[in-house]
Order: structure tokens, then sequence, then C-alpha cells
């Protein structure tokens, strides 16, 4: 039988870590008063980190930054005044042992260690950081949002968990906040001469280039984004113009996604919504997510018209599915998740224990979202497919022949499901906006 002693040689290697009496790397970091000098082994450094791997080597690569300070000789030295010890102390603890403790450290402190991780290569612990960082400090990422920003633009990797209608937002209220003369003006732009523009655009300058644009959507652009326009630069303002009138995507200004893990163009739910159906789809906080999901539209009523002989068309045969109904006179949205994918049929359940309902308020939080997952007993009747249904999940929240929406509580799915479907539950009601989006993961 075979016997595994992790715990064992994580503390052996502590040791090495806390005693390097044979030590062959100097590693000098941050600067000044706050410089702190670590004696490691090259060894180590080589097995746990493509950076050091590449550097040791003697090769010449991209990862090296020109601050470095490298030369060869009995013993190997390394200058990173740009990390600070306490940040550096973390990922060489994870270096060494595996073992990362962030508890106790400030939002600043983590976002060091995640540019830490990032300059390291070191994907695993990058990973882990990003999400401890979006998940804990959620509050200090907002009151800091600039900051945050102007740090992670540097690197490649990280997925901010933020809309950019939101992005937008704060760096309006920080930069107004940061300019003289303007705090008291913000609640009444009417006030604002054109020194009130010209001052709040020199404060925010540097980071406008670091806005998505394309990702913020048309009504919120002229609601929101318009008003400032004179704190955007000319060239900017008329290549988001031109995307908005002829979806030409900027030719100075386009940045990669801020959200890397999901995708998704709706007009009934917005990005954050969107996450947090992907965590349901992965039984996983909507932060937690392994998966990259891509909502690709199939149908739209608006666009295709409101007809189950159309909805057939479109979605048939397309895979894992997302339907979303919009009350047409209310701010109610319902939805529902079909893993199996729709397909032809005269009349059949279909079998998963993963299919769910939800439904929320879409001018209200998104943790207000009420959701009812199958019950195991009743996984037989999940989905049920008919000719004369567009969707039906367990008859209970389905597309009737006359294109009505129907509820009714058969017991197939589990939990809050009166909550799900109220207050229109053993009703129907005609839908203000149908979509339905093809799901894909990778």
């Amino acid at each position: 039988m075979e016997s595994k002693f992790h715990a064992e040689l994580a503390q052996d290697l502590s040791l090495m870590l806390n005693d390097s009496d044979d030590f062959n790397v100097i590693i000098q970091v941050g600067e000044d008063h706050n410089m702190k000098e670590f004696r490691m082994h090259s060894n180590i450094l080589k097995a746990r980190s493509p950076y050091f791997k590449n550097a040791l080597s003697g090769r010449s690569t991209t990862t090296k930054r020109k601050t470095d300070n490298f030369k060869r000789s009995e013993i190997i030295e390394f200058k990173k005044s740009h990390v600070t010890p306490n940040s550096f102390e973390i990922i060489l603890k994870y270096i060494y042992t595996g073992e990362v403790d962030l508890s106790k450290l400030s939002g600043v402190e983590i976002l060091g260690v995640l540019v830490a991780s990032d300059e390291l290569l070191l994907e695993k612990l990058f990973n882990y950081v990003q999400d401890h960082l979006i998940a804990k400090q959620t509050v200090w990422v907002k009151q800091n949002y600039v900051l945050v920003l102007h740090t992670i633009f540097k690197l490649s990797n990280y997925d901010l968990q933020i809309e950019e209608t939101v992005a937008w937002d704060y760096l309006i209220k920080w930069g107004i906040e940061q300019t003289p003369g303007l705090v008291s003006k913000n609640n009444d732009k009417t006030k604002w001469n054109d020194n009130n523009y010209r001052a709040l655009k020199r404060t925010i300058s540097h980071f406008i280039p670091l806005i998505r644009f394309v990702e913020i959507s048309p009504a919120d652009f002229y609601d929101k984004v318009r008003p400032y326009k004179a704190v955007i630069p000319d060239y900017i303002y008329e290549e988001i113009t031109e995307f908005y009138y002829k979806n030409t995507l900027p030719k100075t200004t386009i940045l990669p996604p801020r959200n890397a893990k999901v995708r998704i163009e709706s007009r009934l739910i917005k990005l954050n919504n969107a996450c947090i159906i992907a965590g349901w789809i992965e039984r996983k906080n909507e932060k937690s997510i392994s998966n990259k999901y891509n909502f690709d539209l199939l149908y739209r009523s608006s666009r295709d018209g409101i007809n189950i002989n159309t909805f057939r068309t479109k979605c048939n045969n397309q895979g894992p599915c997302l339907v979303l109904v919009k009350h047409q006179q209310s701010t109610k949205i319902y939805g529902g998740y079909n893993p199996l994918g729709f397909m032809h049929s005269g009349g059949q359940w279909r079998n998963t224990t993963e299919s769910f309902i939800f439904s929320f308020e879409s001018d209200r939080e998104v943790q207000n979202t009420n959701i009812s997952r199958v019950n195991n007993n009743y996984c037989n009747y999940a989905i049920y497919e008919c000719y004369t249904y567009g969707f039906s999940f367990g008859n209970m929240f389905y597309m009737n022949s006359d294109n009505n929406i129907y509820f009714s509580n058969q017991g197939y799915y589990d939990g809050n499901i009166d909550d799900v479907l109220s207050p229109y539950l053993n009703n129907n009601f005609v839908p203000g906006e149908i979509e339905v989006f093809k799901i894909t993961t990778s």
C-alpha cells in the first residue's frame, strides 16, 4: 500500500527556508528602509517557478524585467525593488511548502502578492490569490478601485468580476473626489463649467484608456458616459461612437475583456447575473467557477418573433441552453437551465439531475435571486419535450402553443419553487421578451 507524507515534506522544506546555510541565491526585495535580503536555493526556485527556471539557467527571456540586477558568481543575486518584503515572504512560503495564508493581510498586501505571483509565473498561486481578493476583499476593491485598475492593467491574466459600467462609475466618482472644487458640485452638473471638466479630465486621463467602452451597453453609454464626453479624448469617443453605430471595433483602444470567464450579450440580464448562473451550473460560488463560459444568443423574441416553431428552429439540437423570460408588465425575470438541450419530440420526458429554474427582479441586487433545482426523486421529469411547447421545465415553467408562459407546481423541482414562480403560480402571462443562449465551456 502506498503511503504519502506531504505534510512532513513541507515541514522539512520550511526548515531549509528558515535555516539556509547552504544557500546559493540572494534576493534583495524592496528598497530603501523597506528592503530585506532573502537567502534561497536555486534548485528549489527552478523547480517551483518558471521565472526562476529561465533566469537561473542563464537564458535571456521576456519574463526577466529590466529592473533585475542579475549576475552570476558562486552566489547568484537578484534585486526586486518593486516587490515588498511582506508580499515576497508569502511567495517564498508557497514556493518551499505549498502553503498560503492570506487571512491576516490587508487588501493592498494581497494585491502585492498577486502582482509578484504574476511576475514569477506562479499560475496556481495567482489564481488562488485572485479568487481570494475578489471574494474576501470586495469592499476594499470597490473603495480602492482606481488603484486596483491601474495595477491589474499590467497583469495578463486578471479577471476582475465587475461590470464595465460599474468601473466607469467608480472612476468618475474617484476623479470628482480627487479634483479640487468638484465635490461640492457633484450632485449638480449644471453648475460645472469648462474649467471643471478640463480639471476632471486631467485627473483621470491616465485611466480612460483602461475602460473597455465596448462592453458598456448603448443605453448605459448614453446615460452615464455621454454626459462626460468632455473628459474623454476625441479619438476614443469617436471610435466608441463608430462602434455603436457600425459595430466596428476600435483600433487604438481595444483591450481584452475584463471578466474572461463569462461572455454574454443579453438585454435581460447583466454580466454579474450570468456569473451567478455559471456558478449554479457548477454548483459553486460564482467567484470560484472553473470553466470559461460563452453564452451565444440563439433566439430573441423581439428579433425573431414570439413563435414556438421559430423557437424550435433556432434552438433545437444546440446542446445545453439557458432560457430567459421577462414579464411584459413588471421587472420580473424568469429563467431555466437545460443541460440536455432542446430536441424534436412528439411527447417525451427527459432525465437530468442538473436542470434548474430561477427568477429575480431585474432592478434589484443579484443576491435576491431565487433558484429551484430538479428534485432527485423526480429527475425523470426534469425536461418535457413536445412539439406543442417551445420549452418546458417539468411542465412547471413552459412556453405553450399560444406563445404564453405558464407556471404550475407539479412537485418535480425542489425547495422554494413557489418563490421562484411567484406571483404567477398556476397562472400564465404574455412574455415581454424571451432569450435563449447556447452554453459552451472551455
